[in-house]
């Protein structure tokens, strides 16, 4: 079960990474919008999160 739950973490974690990666591609080179750059640090803040989590799981 620990197995289990690892392996969702670690798939979620997966997910958020590359859809963080792909909205840092897409930022334009100006005029970056405030909330563009709050989906991204919400997204970081999420990574951290399960990051923590797996970790925790894996002691």
């Amino acid at each position: 079960m620990k197995e289990d739950t690892l392996e969702i973490l670690e798939q979620k974690l997966d997910e958020l990474m590359s859809e963080r990666d792909e909205r840092e591609a897409n930022l334009p080179a100006h005029s970056i919008r405030p909330h563009q750059l709050l989906i991204i640090e919400e997204l970081t803040e999420r990574i951290d999160e399960l990051k923590m989590r797996i970790d925790a799981l894996k002691s």
